[in-house]
């Protein structure tokens, strides 16, 4: 399995909404809120040979009210 994070900013007022969104997907294996120029930092999982693009543009971008995302690429946990 192969770890990445989603940082994600939101329309205004739509953070819990989003958030329920991803969830109720069951798409995430941990949705946290945070401060600062990000409104959600997701954790994600796929099998090897997945395509991180690919899960993001269709299972992440079609949520309504996602303004923005930054992916972060993990290679190794300690």
């Amino acid at each position: 399995m192969k770890p990445f994070f989603v940082q994600i900013r939101t329309e205004l007022g739509k953070s819990c909404e989003v958030a329920t969104a991803i969830a109720d997907a069951e798409i995430a294996s941990e949705i946290y809120s945070t401060a600062g120029g990000w409104d959600l930092l997701v954790k994600f999982y796929l099998e090897d040979g997945e395509d991180v693009g690919r899960f993001i543009n269709e299972k992440l971008h079609s949520i309504a009210g996602i303004r923005d995302t930054y992916t972060i690429i993990c290679y190794q946990a300690f």
